[in-house]
């Protein structure tokens, strides 16, 4: 089958895919330590089918690097397990909530040369650096388990990056079960 033109241009650039962690569990009594609440059973049940339906759009990303938040660590779990070919993974601590859309942008110059890369993060920071990335004045606005692709043309990214889609869950969910 002859490479689509999505997998051309990942050659001459590099596609980031921004993806929001899944259903984790509530804030509360039970998680009083916000960075170790895990992903609901539901959750992880949604983001499989989220998986599927991204692996169907047949990304080629090559690495998965995640918040080192246990929520969004399972998530980039997830995407180990659904993805074909598996993609390498990598955890950074500016993907955690608080850090600024440029310091992750300086972040990404380790991974110069990559044509597809998955950044797994949390909300509204996810948000803020999908905006910044593509020069607008306000977030993209991710629901659990979301994912957005932004073309760019060089690691780090500058803020001229090109929103190619936006995909709510359902919408992934969906292209997995419509095969």
């Amino acid at each position: 089958m002859p490479k689509s033109s999505d997998q051309a241009r990942a050659k001459t650039t590099c596609s980031l895919y921004l993806v929001r962690h899944a259903i984790a569990e509530e804030r509360g009594e039970d998680w009083p330590d916000d960075t170790k609440r895990p992903l609901t059973e539901k959750g992880i049940a949604k983001m499989r089918q989220v998986v599927q339906g991204l692996d169907a759009l047949d990304t080629g990303i090559e690495v998965v690097i995640t918040s080192p938040l246990v929520r969004a660590r399972q998530t980039a779990d997830l995407l180990l397990e659904g993805l074909k070919p598996k993609p390498s993974v990598d955890v950074l601590a500016q993907l955690a909530p608080g850090e600024t859309p440029a310091k992750v942008a300086a972040a990404l110059a380790a991974y110069a040369g990559r044509g597809a890369i998955a950044l797994v993060g949390h909300e509204p920071a996810l948000g803020e650096l999908g905006g910044w990335l593509i020069g607008a004045n306000a977030p993209i606005v991710f629901k659990k388990g979301g994912v957005c692709r932004i073309d760019v043309a060089s690691l780090p990214p500058e803020r001229y990056g090109q929103l190619v889609w936006l995909a709510l869950p359902r919408m992934l969910r969906g292209i997995s079960t419509s095969d």
